[in-house]
């Protein structure tokens, strides 16, 4: 029942996809904007269903939708962030996969993020950038700015979990 970084949620998305793309060749690479947005429905659904935050970092609003900036420069630079090339960076690392089993020993967080995969999984990161510009927590924020875990907890709760 513990608070994870941003980059360890990450790391069980990225091993979600690599075991996905090993059963289902249909299955796309992670792309880091499709990992800020799932970051993002996560986050929302676990302050709207358990009251607590899933990562302790901010989540920003940038112009492609909510961001996690210690995600974006982990990956700056990189479209995919998976594969399963064994040549590749973008394999997982011991320590990555340690990470995955961390955040998935925490039953609320992997049903949260199994949730997540479920729901919003087989969408794009350009559907998941669109549906995010239509909801109230990044089109009231700023560009750039913090969106408040009290509006994303709200919003969540009236509007996703409703």
């Amino acid at each position: 029942m513990s608070e994870f970084s941003a980059l360890q949620v990450v790391n069980w998305f990225r091993a979600q996809n690599v075991a996905d793309m090993k059963t289902d060749e249909m299955v796309e690479p992670l792309t880091q904007m499709k990992a800020m947005k799932l970051l993002y429905y996560a986050q929302g659904i676990m302050l709207a269903a358990y009251d607590r935050k899933l990562f302790s970092e901010n989540i920003l609003a940038w112009k492609y939708g909510p961001v996690v900036d210690t995600v974006h420069r982990h990956y700056i630079g990189q479209r995919s962030i998976t594969s399963l090339d064994e040549d590749s960076k973008k394999m997982l690392s011991p320590e990555e996969i340690r990470d995955f089993e961390i955040v998935n020993s925490d039953s609320d967080a992997n049903l949260v993020l199994t949730t997540v995969c479920e729901e919003y999984g087989d969408k794009s990161a350009i559907e998941l950038m669109n549906m995010t510009h239509e909801e109230l927590p990044w089109q009231s924020t700023t560009q750039s700015e913090i969106i408040e875990t009290d509006l994303i907890k709200k919003y969540f709760k009236e509007n996703i979990l409703a």
